[in-house]
This record gives structure tokens, sequence and C-alpha cells, in this order.
């Protein structure tokens, strides 16, 4: 599924006074990491990850990869933070606007 800007400004709008919950740093994407936003996407829906690995292109290239094995959207980054979201299954809570 993919998000429209309107979806996603709501979504960013909803992650601003959120704190970085998963935290990838000089080991790099690991399994653990992987599993780690799998669990909190699964509870949250919505997670904020700090990603202190390297230059800006690394950064972004780890958080896309993190964003396809975990079949999340990367809503934002800015900086070191990149925003993911997943809708749950079953009894979802963040309702998003057509």
């Amino acid at each position: 599924m993919e998000l429209s800007e309107k979806q996603k400004k709501h979504l960013r709008r909803l992650a601003h006074p959120l704190s970085p919950i998963v935290m990838l740093g000089n080991a790099g994407l690991t399994d653990g990491v992987v599993n780690e936003l799998d669990l909190a996407l699964s509870h949250h829906e919505l997670v904020k990850v700090s990603a202190r690995v390297g230059e800006r292109d690394a950064r972004n290239e780890a958080l896309a990869t993190l964003a396809a094995r975990t079949s999340a959207q990367l809503v934002q980054r800015v900086g070191h933070v990149g925003v993911f979201y997943r809708r749950r299954k079953d009894l979802p809570k963040i309702l998003i606007p057509d």
C-alpha cells in the first residue's frame, strides 16, 4: 500500500512527539534490529528509528532496506531518524485519512 502525501503528513504529525524505539548502531543492519522493528510495528504501527550509521547514503540505504525487510512504509527521514508505518492486520490503532 503506497501512502499519499496527505496520509504521510498525517502520520508525520502523529510521529512528532514520539521518541525513537529502535536504534541502529555501529553493527549496522542486523537480523536483531529487523526483528525488533517488526515487533515494535506489530504493537505500535508507527515507530521512530534512530540510525547512527556512517554517511548519509549509507543511512538512507539502511533505512530503505529496513522498510523493505519489515514490509513497512518509510514515512519520513530527518537527520538520523526515520519514521516507519505498518498497518496492523487486526484492530488498527491509527486511522488514516483517504
